[in-house]
């Protein structure tokens, strides 16, 4: 078959690759924006400490925080598996971010 897999890169003019049919193209020997590089970090590290700030509910609201506390009670929630479930968050958000950082070669 002559069809070629769409995710894998087809070499266009001028050292321009393309991805996806396509829809996305990367010019040869460019690095992703600096933006974009911190954003990976400040975005992840901003779900891991919701998801530990948040962890037994809204406790504190004047309204819904007696309902919480009595939810949390009654389901007898875990803290260990909470804390657990934030570090693998945690270590998912550190190597997407040293795979981001480190410079990408092409062979």
């Amino acid at each position: 078959m002559s069809e070629k897999p769409g995710n894998t890169p087809e070499k266009g003019p001028e050292g321009l690759k393309k991805y996806a049919d396509g829809w996305m193209t990367e010019r040869k020997n460019t690095d992703a924006p600096g933006f974009l590089k911190l954003a990976f970090p400040v975005i992840g590290l901003g779900c891991v400490a919701y998801l530990i700030l948040q962890m037994y509910g809204d406790i504190g609201h004047a309204t819904r925080g007696p309902l919480v506390q009595q939810f949390n009670a009654a389901t007898r929630t875990s803290p260990v598996l909470m804390y657990t479930v934030a570090l693998l968050a945690l270590a998912y958000v550190v190597i997407v971010v040293l795979f981001t950082i480190r410079a990408f070669h092409e062979d």
